[in-house]
């Protein structure tokens, strides 16, 4: 007798709203955290292996390990929130982050650059729980507000990852005066930050969105077996053209900006620039991916999905111009990685809403892991072409080769678009 109250408290609207306050307060409070373990690394990643190995070339691995890690964990976060939550998927994530950032630091101690491209590996995980907790605010969002929330919680990784570059430098001291070998104590620190964000996760996120969001509407939890989250995936993307489409420039706006991003640090580094200029730059950069999140958000929910990514292709574009033609103009690069991170943000926030709308329940997390795996292989790619472009030919080529990506991929949205309102 018990039961039919309990369920009727939790679905009333009232409680919802409240439970989804709650989700997206813990799910901000993850991004914080964890953003400063994903900003530290990424700001000295690159560098670390360019010392230890000597090559131009390999220190794009970096980059690489990262994206590619983030890549390989897509599914099995996404396959663990099918089947026990979103909690148990973000916790997987943000454990993993924190092992590589410590077998980071082993392989710093030991001059080992191959042992630190396996551990940023699993620092990718980092990124794939602060991208998978995206997806989260969406669970019990209102119909014409999944952009809005998703974009709060992206906003939520501002303070962790702007300031989290910026801390790179004392926590080197500090990891010197511990006994670390040097640039060790920085990915320290991150595997202090993964264990802040896997705490709060564990403890706060209660109870799990996706498990409320499906009790709501009746679906059961993703059954269990080897392949069905990919399966289960594509089924659901032949059915939504508008998720396949939102899938495929989520992953041209990751693209480009993990390639530019990528070798900014290195390119910078040989040009003289120290790590407290080289952190301020991949700050800015940063502040543009998360800043204004919450306007973008904002116009994908009014103004539309399609016109927000159109006009993420042409902030992209001006990136690329800006960046391949900066030369040694300090200020010239500052400003093209602000705009990269402006339109990578509207591709992730206006991509992530139309995934998430253009695919039922039962499919979705089987989809946003897919959309994440995708994101991540092309951004890997991206970054090994962008350490052999700028190694064997320069950094302003690099620019000119995403330049001509994004134009292409913004002029094919424009035509499908048109195609379909017609």
């Amino acid at each position: 007798m018990s039961s039919t109250p309990t369920k009727f408290a939790v679905s009333s609207p009232d409680r919802i709203r409240g439970i989804q306050r709650r989700t997206l307060g813990v799910l901000s409070g993850a991004q914080i955290v964890g953003g400063v373990g994903v900003a530290v690394g990424l700001a000295l990643s690159s560098v670390v292996v360019d010392e230890l190995s000597g090559s131009t070339v390999i220190s794009g691995f970096a980059g690489t390990a990262t994206v590619l890690g983030a890549a390989l964990l897509a599914l099995p976060i996404a396959k663990v929130a099918g089947r026990g939550g979103r909690r148990v998927g973000l916790a997987l994530a943000y454990l993993a982050a924190l092992l590589g950032c410590l077998i980071s630091v082993t392989a710093i101690g030991l001059a080992n650059w191959p042992l630190l491209l396996a551990g940023l590996v699993l620092v990718g995980g980092g990124s794939a729980g602060n991208l998978a907790a995206r997806y989260s605010a969406t669970d019990l969002s209102p119909p014409g507000h999944a952009a809005r929330h998703l974009s709060l919680v992206v906003w939520a990784a501002t303070i962790g990852s702007v300031a989290g570059p910026m801390l790179a430098e004392p926590a080197d001291r500090i990891g010197l005066d511990a006994g670390l070998a040097g640039k060790a104590g920085p990915f320290a620190f991150s595997a202090l930050a993964f264990a802040g964000a896997l705490v709060i996760i564990l403890s706060g996120l209660r109870p799990d969105p996706l498990k409320l969001a499906r009790e709501l509407d009746g679906t059961p939890p993703a059954a269990k077996g080897g392949n069905r989250t990919i399966r289960t995936g594509w089924l659901s993307l032949r059915a939504a053209p508008m998720a396949r489409t939102a899938l495929v420039m989520i992953a041209v706006s990751h693209t480009a900006m993990v390639s530019i991003m990528s070798m900014t640090p290195v390119q910078l580094h040989h040009d003289g620039s120290s790590l407290q200029v080289i952190g301020l730059v991949i700050s800015l950069h940063i502040g543009g991916m998360y800043v204004l999140s919450p306007v973008v958000g904002w116009l994908a929910d009014k103004a539309g999905r399609v016109p927000v990514l159109l006009a993420g292709m042409g902030l992209l574009l001006a990136s690329a111009v800006l960046a391949g033609t900066a030369g040694h103009r300090l200020w010239q690069v500052s400003v093209a990685l602000f705009l990269l991170g402006l339109g990578w943000s509207c591709g992730l926030v206006a991509g992530s809403a139309l995934v998430s709308e253009s695919v039922p329940l039962e499919g979705r997390t089987a989809v946003q892991g897919l959309s994440d795996l995708l994101m991540n292989v092309c951004g890997a790619t991206g970054t090994i072409i962008a350490g052999a472009i700028v190694g064997g030919l320069s950094y302003g080529v690099l620019g000119l080769v995403v330049g001509v990506m994004v134009t292409a991929a913004g002029l094919w949205l424009a035509i499908t678009w048109r195609r379909r309102s017609t």
